[in-house]
């Protein structure tokens, strides 16, 4: 059996990934309160924009804590295809969820399936970036770990949802995002401690690509992108606070119209 090292660069990329999953986590539920109180297509691009935040932050959280994933006695690559589509899995499916309680009559009924659905999204996620690992060697998951895994993505994945539908200040959405964070990095560590990694030593080149050439570069892109939508999202006006601009512009003409 190879040697696990999760953590390479010390406390760097936990710390880090982190810091992305409640950032995601903290964008995606401003934007859910934001659509929950709006309607038609700006309701809709709302949710589009919490799926897509979310979605990342988880992803480029994973990512990132695999930059710090070393196994002794053999490189690792990635096979490009498929950590692609696991940024579009956990994009599609955090956005189905997401739609579930936007647009869900009944709350709870929406509550469970769209935390199921996006808990499951997460770990689909998780999985499908761990089988775009290229080795010298085999990996293997003790399954009472990987089912532990899942169970903590919809757990924190329903906490999220439930703190979107119930949450409206910026305080308590900040807060409830660094809950989501720790929650969804326990999950990748929980599922890394399923790993196991028989190792065959080998001179032979590895297909896919190393995480510097294509991870590092990937979640960069992601991560700027997170912060730009963040900015843009603080810096929107609120629903309240357009209604109040409106009522002070509509009391400002009739005002001039008395004069």
């Amino acid at each position: 059996m190879g040697h696990l090292d999760h953590a390479a660069y010390g406390w760097l990329t936990p710390v880090l990934s982190y810091v992305m999953a409640s950032i995601g986590a903290a964008l995606g539920l401003r934007c859910t309160v934001r659509a929950l109180a709006a309607t038609g297509a700006v309701r809709r691009n709302w949710l589009l924009t919490a799926a897509s935040a979310i979605g990342t932050g988880i992803w480029t959280m994973h990512f990132v804590a695999m930059l710090g994933f070393e196994v002794t006695g053999t490189e690792i690559h990635y096979n490009v295809p498929l950590t692609i589509l696991s940024l579009l899995v956990a994009v599609l499916v955090v956005g189905a969820g997401v739609f579930a309680v936007g647009y869900g009559r009944a709350r709870g009924r929406s509550l469970v399936l769209g935390g199921l659905t996006t808990g499951l999204g997460v770990a689909s996620m998780h999985y499908l970036g761990m089988a775009a690992l290229r080795l010298h060697g085999e990996v293997s998951y003790d399954p009472l770990v990987v089912g532990l895994s899942v169970v903590i993505a919809v757990v924190a994945a329903t906490a999220a949802l439930w703190a979107a539908l119930n949450i409206k200040s910026p305080v308590a959405v900040a807060a409830a995002s660094l809950v989501m964070g720790a929650a969804v990095s326990s999950m990748h560590y929980t599922g890394m401690m399923a790993v196991a990694v028989s190792v065959s030593p080998s001179d032979a080149a590895l297909p896919g690509a190393t995480a510097m050439q294509f991870i590092f570069p990937l979640a960069v892109g992601l991560g700027s992108y997170l912060f730009i939508t963040a900015a843009f999202v603080a810096l929107s006006p609120t629903a309240d606070e357009r209604a109040a601009s409106a009522s002070a512009r509509h009391l400002g003409e009739h005002a001039a119209a008395a004069h």
